[in-house]
């Protein structure tokens, strides 16, 4: 799934290729991703005649901004925007064309059918779901090593999955957690209640300095991710333990592990990262 540094990557290739383009219709193949109007028709219609004006992100949510509203799309797992002149081949799995006057087309596509399109008035986006179930974003001032220790202490779950949950911090998903605690030093099983304040001023300043390092890098290219101009991420190979299993630390040189942690599959350094 592209996490936060991915997500962000496909926001600024899309600001290269969309902006200020006019949709003169919405193609739909797949009714059920366009989760709000509840009728498909009622999401063509609004957007025809509607120009891009900017992008926006939010956690691991792209938004669309037009002159009168916010299309609000996740994703998930294998979701990808591309941009194709009229005449290109339709490729198998493409689920929703937005059709510009200038000859061009935003092709969706999205081999699982997991992705999902909200559309809201401009301005309402944050005040439903999904946008107002999430939490700060990892680079706002919002997110401080206090907002963490008064979050961590109110909880019994361990820290893995503390941090997958996105209203805790947007954007964190499988790859950057196992990166985040590696880089702190916490095993994924510990109790997010038991850190101490140290290790959770660790952690918060990990949490931005990778996240910034993979944006920086264009996000990780893990199976299939790909930004809006074809383009693969590099931070991958700047793991040190995601993918990893059984190849040494780059630290200490103990064998890693992969182990189950919230039903996702979890890598960590037992002698680094010690429970």
């Amino acid at each position: 799934m592209p996490e936060l540094p991915e997500v962000e990557t496909v926001k600024r290739t899309l600001e290269a290729l969309v902006l200020q383009k006019e949709i003169n219709s919405v193609s739909v193949f797949w009714p059920k991703i366009v989760k709000r109007p509840d009728e498909v028709v009622q999401f063509q219609d609004a957007l025809k005649g509607q120009k891009i004006q900017k992008m926006g992100r939010r956690g691991k949510f792209l938004i669309f901004y037009t002159e009168d509203y916010a299309l609000v799309s996740h994703l998930r797992m294998e979701g990808k925007y591309g941009v194709f002149s009229t005449e290109a081949p339709v490729e198998k799995h493409t689920h929703v064309i937005f059709h510009f006057t200038d000859g061009t087309e935003l092709r969706y596509k999205d081999i699982r059918k997991f992705g999902t399109m909200h559309l809201f008035s401009k301005g309402t986006e944050f005040e439903q779901p999904p946008l107002s179930l999430l939490g700060p974003e990892p680079f706002s001032e919002k997110f401080t090593v206090q907002y963490l220790t008064e979050i961590l202490a109110r909880t019994n779950r361990k820290i893995k999955v503390t941090l997958l949950d996105q209203a805790t911090v947007v954007g964190l998903g499988n790859i950057y957690v196992d990166e985040t605690l590696f880089r702190s030093k916490i095993h994924p099983e510990r109790q997010a209640a038991s850190l101490s304040s140290e290790e959770i001023t660790a952690l918060h300043q990990e949490i931005v300095a990778t996240l910034t390092e993979a944006v920086t890098k264009g996000g990780s290219t893990i199976r299939s991710y790909l930004n809006s101009q074809g383009q693969i991420g590099m931070f991958q190979l700047q793991l040190f333990v995601y993918g990893k299993k059984d190849e040494p630390c780059q630290r200490c040189g103990t064998e890693l592990q992969k182990i189950k942690v919230g039903g996702r599959g979890t890598h960590f350094c037992p002698s680094c990262q010690r429970l």
